[in-house]
């Protein structure tokens, strides 16, 4: 079967890396990739917005299934125009995506269902906003309804600090059409831990636990960004809490989407937060998480394409169960000095050979580009670097000591990844 990757980043190269290995996958191309997924497959120059274009670029490569990964893709509606086309592709609808697309609809879902969430209210008037946050108790967190890239979450320490959050959200548009609307909530205390399932529209699939490290300095401090590493299994989620994800969250969400007649297919990761309530739903994402699938795809045993498509196909329930290794993975995002702000492109990336050199670390791809002959910075999160080991401490020896012979201007990375608070 040929395989397309839809996407540019981290977990598009973690995917085309696990899929590689299927011994079900002919051939695999990336659109439009990166040079990390041109050493498993083939890049093709068309963008992730390009829909029309890439369902063409289907069609003429006999593509058995496609794997998108980006979430404004799966937004603007790409599964939608692949299986009109009569393409198989893994992922929600547009319909169904909106419960990432739109926090406003994730949380009426949430509220409508019973599934465990922070208090909050929705405002689409800043005026309204500010007045409500001037009353409120704090902290307070402030969300753009819409996809920011992960940056559109504000934690709000005081009065002042809502009013600009607000203000550079709502009026001043820095997230976009994103910002048009906001979700104020609750702050929840606790730790975050990432949960990911296959669901075909009635089953669905439980991977293990990960915990992503938002924000971007040591000791959970600075800004959300889109993740500066991540470790699995978090060491946080045990039998008992892992059953009452299960009847909490996910039978819940199950039971919500066949009430509310949603087809949902492909990857709900749903952030948590482990509350002394028990855990609680930060946000619905509606498709793997980066950097959560660059630490998944490391510890998973079993194939994954025969997975994806009895997703797909609405056959989880034929699936054999899946297997995982029992070591730990840690995945460290090397950044571009100024991320999640303004950062410098084209810097050339040297260390990468020697970095690859052990057999438990891969370095997976994302804000790179090639440039002459020569590996430089494109994004603002550059490299996954993920290794594997028994227990935290072996795993991120192993991590840490790749990234040390990895160097680029101005490049930083968080020094607590798998330990953090």
């Amino acid at each position: 079967m040929n395989v397309l990757i839809v996407g540019s980043g981290g977990r598009e190269h973690a995917l085309a890396w696990k899929l590689s290995q299927s011994p079900g996958v002919t051939k695999i191309f990336a659109a439009p990739g990166n040079p990390g997924t041109s050493t498993v497959g083939r890049n093709v120059d068309i963008r992730a917005s390009e829909i029309d274009a890439l369902a063409a670029f289907a069609k003429a490569e006999n593509i058995g299934l496609a794997v998108i990964g980006p979430d404004d893709a799966l937004a603007a509606g790409i599964v939608d125009v692949f299986e009109a086309a009569g393409l198989r592709a893994f992922g929600p609808t547009q319909a169904a995506a909106q419960l990432e697309s739109s926090k406003i609809f994730a949380k009426e879902f949430m509220r409508r269902h019973g599934i465990p969430t922070a208090e909050s209210r929705e405002f689409s008037n800043s005026m309204e906003a500010h007045l409500y946050a001037r009353a409120a108790r704090y902290p307070l967190v402030i969300k753009a309804d819409g996809l920011a890239l992960g940056k559109g979450v504000i934690i709000a320490e005081n009065p002042s600090e809502a009013a600009h959050a607000i203000y550079r959200t709502m009026d001043a548009r820095a997230f976009g059409e994103a910002g048009s609307k906001v979700v104020i909530e609750e702050f929840l205390s606790g730790t975050e831990c990432s949960i990911h399932a296959l669901v075909d529209g009635s089953r669905y699939l439980l991977f293990p636990d990960c915990r992503d490290h938002k924000q971007a300095f040591d000791g959970n401090v600075g800004p959300n960004t889109g993740g500066m590493g991540t470790v699995s299994p978090s060491r946080r989620v045990d039998h008992e809490l892992m059953s009452r994800i299960r009847t909490e969250v996910m039978d819940r969400f199950m039971a919500g989407i066949a009430a509310d007649g949603i087809d949902f297919r492909g990857m709900l990761f749903p952030g948590l937060m482990l509350t002394p309530d028990g855990p609680k739903v930060l946000e619905f994402n509606c498709r793997w998480g980066d950097p959560e699938t660059q630490v998944l795809v490391r510890r998973m045993a079993s194939d994954l394409l025969p997975a994806l498509n009895a997703c797909v196909d609405g056959r989880l329930s034929e699936l054999p169960e899946l297997e995982w290794s029992p070591a730990t993975a840690v995945c460290v995002v090397m950044a571009s000095g100024g991320y999640p702000g303004e950062y410098s492109k084209g810097l050339p990336i040297h260390g990468l050979p020697e970095a690859s050199d052990a057999d438990d670390v891969v370095i997976f791809h994302a804000g790179t580009a090639l440039m002459h002959d020569a590996i430089v910075t494109k994004g603002g999160r550059v490299l996954g670097v993920t290794a594997m080991g028994d227990g935290v401490d072996e795993a991120r020896r192993a991590a840490y000591g790749a990234v040390g012979k990895i160097h680029f201007d101005n490049a930083r990375s968080r020094t607590d990844i798998g330990v953090a608070p």
